[in-house]
């Protein structure tokens, strides 16, 4: 005992100093910085310094904890079983695909604006020479100043969105219809057909083509989207449930960064290969299809769906090696129980169900807290603040911005199942909020002070950072955890839409909102995520290491004064023999 308290005396002692140096660090760095600055200059230096010490004290003892969770990370690794490793890893696919197709449109907007230039009539370098000397009005100099090709190129990125829109109702249908393995295999058919439509469209009009093939694309990531966290988040242990579904979001940014770096011109971001790049993303369906018939089918989903127990503890058995199912088995026989009391819930009747209201209100503030923080913003605005700072290749910035991307989804695995799935949302939602903040001083001053760029620059890495803490990857699994087996199919349904329709209403609305707003633009979204980390703070529950009946029961204490009536016996009845879709 004596060595132990020892032991964890030093560890808590390296600890202090490491957070020591960390922020003599920090202030070292900002004093450097401003060191030649202005006497008038100190002043606006004192509110970022401000900004900073929030930052600091965020930032310091959030991720001063990675360490001591490094081990049981590595445990966790240790632990799984081949065929559970195989099975995320093959769901993880869909999430790869996901974010490929998220971030692949970007690079060669370019030279696809021109190849929808020359199909539709409008647009050829001849004319784009002659336009250099011209001062007639109607000719451009470059395809994307024409009304015509921008109609179609913001087409073709607003068509993925509504594909997911529309797609993400039949979640549950798909899920439910065959089981979720052979779901995410049907649907696969649907990505590999828009990977041909784009990788061949210059065998006919490319614009038709590829917009074809982008809905394609956006109504199968609907379905990924909401298939993947519910296959992980069924077959994960308790124990690393968190860790095994932040692997969901990780599987996306990693698919960005990709798309990001062979998107470059001298990769395939050019005339000659743009189709490839674009056809590319049909690509982990192939892998998927090949890997997924040796994965085994959802527990929960033989037992409590099909009634299947033995088929269900073979599952477990291959999942998690020989070991006593029993505790298992008797979990998902209590859900069951309660789902015979509660079967299957159309998506109507769940919105109109007041049992699960507390839980729906819960399931969509995550998923608009992740879309409404602001993080499409920073992708969209990211390269010209680069560029604003002098960065000569703005484009190999933003590839670190994706860089950065990855690596704190990393860190989100490993403190997920240990500082818990609410703490890390608050944490990440009050950084995100502190840096928005020091990132309006900066745009507002950068022009003024060219040390401001920096600011704004630092503001958009930690931003990132803070997102892919909590914010990014939890709203996908979170969903899973908090409906039992009755609702969670149309639960899911409803967050991804919710997921869906807001990036879409972001993608839309944020150029138009820039122009109102200009530099103060984030201080929206400042406001909005201090108001979404007020709401987690008073009103989710912490879900790390509960049972799915565990949870529930946290939402049923808190209405049971007014919910244990006749009343609830008839919703239920109601429920049972609802019928809508």
């Amino acid at each position: 005992m004596i060595v132990r308290n020892s032991a964890q005396s030093s560890n808590k002692s390296i600890n202090n100093v490491d957070k020591v140096f960390f922020s003599a660090f920090l202030y070292v760095l900002l004093f450097v910085t401003v060191y030649y600055a202005s006497t008038a200059e100190w002043l606006m230096f004192f509110l970022v310094c401000m900004c900073m010490c929030m930052l600091d004290f965020v930032f310091v003892h959030a991720f001063m904890c990675v360490r001591p969770y490094l081990n049981d990370y590595l445990s966790l690794l240790q632990q799984l079983t081949g065929t559970l490793a195989l099975a995320v890893f093959a769901a993880a696919l869909g999430s790869l695909q996901y974010g490929y197709s998220l971030g692949v449109i970007n690079a060669p907007q370019k030279v696809i604006e021109k190849h929808y230039g020359r199909s539709l009539g409008v647009w050829s370098e001849r004319v784009a020479a002659l336009s250099e000397n011209s001062t007639d009005e109607e000719k451009f100099s470059e395809a994307g100043e024409h009304p015509d090709v921008i109609k179609y190129w913001s087409l073709s990125v607003a068509i993925f969105s509504i594909g997911g829109m529309l797609s993400s109702f039949l979640v549950g249908f798909v899920g439910d219809l065959r089981g979720r393995v052979k779901g995410m295999l049907m649907v696969n058919v649907l990505a590999v057909a828009a990977g041909l439509l784009m990788g061949l469209c210059k065998m006919w009009k490319p614009h038709i083509m590829v917009i074809s093939g982008r809905a394609v694309m956006g109504f199968y990531c609907g379905l990924t989207s909401g298939l993947v966290p519910m296959y992980i988040g069924e077959i994960a242990p308790k124990a690393y449930r968190g860790a095994l579904g932040t692997l969901h979001q990780l599987a996306i940014v990693i698919g960005i960064l990709i798309s990001q770096v062979i998107g470059l011109d001298f990769v395939f971001g050019n005339d000659d290969m743009w189709p490839l790049l674009l056809g590319l993303s049909g690509a982990p369906a192939v892998l998927q299809s090949l890997l997924l018939p040796l994965c085994p089918e959802s527990p929960r989903y033989l037992y409590i769906i099909l009634g299947k127990d033995q088929e269900a503890r073979k599952s477990l058995y291959r999942l998690k090696g020989a070991y006593d199912a029993t505790f298992d088995l008797e979990e998902m026989r209590k859900e069951k129980e309660e789902a015979d009391r509660e079967p299957s819930v159309s998506i109507l009747s769940l919105i109109r169900s007041s049992m699960y209201r507390q839980q729906l209100v819960v399931a969509l503030m995550m998923h608009l807290s992740q879309q409404f923080s602001g993080i499409n913003a920073i992708f969209y605005y990211s390269t010209a603040i680069f560029t604003r700072a002098g960065v000569g290749q703005p484009v190999y910035a933003t590839i670190g911005v994706g860089v950065i991307n990855t690596i704190f989804t990393l860190v989100s695995v490993a403190l997920v199942d240990k500082a818990g799935r609410r703490t890390l949302t608050l944490v990440g939602l009050g950084g995100m909020c502190c840096c928005a903040v020091a990132m309006t001083v900066g745009l507002i001053l950068q022009d003024k002070y060219s040390w401001m760029s920096y600011v704004s620059m630092s503001a958009i890495f930690l931003f990132v950072s803070f997102f892919e803490i909590g914010p990014g990857p939890i709203p996908w699994f979170i969903v899973a955890e908090l409906f039992s087996q009755g609702p969670r199919p149309a639960a899911i349904a409803l967050a991804g839409c919710c997921n869906w329709t807001s990036n879409f209403i972001i993608g839309m609305t944020f150029p138009y909102i820039q122009t109102w707003l200009d530099s103060y633009v984030f201080i929206l979204f400042a406001v909005l995520l201090l108001g979404f980390a007020v709401f987690i703070y008073l009103r989710v529950p912490e879900t790390k290491g509960k049972s799915f009946e565990e949870i529930a029961a946290v939402f049923q204490k808190g209405r049971k004064k007014s919910t244990q009536s006749p009343k609830d016996a008839t919703e239920l009845q109601q429920l049972k023999t609802a019928t809508d879709a």
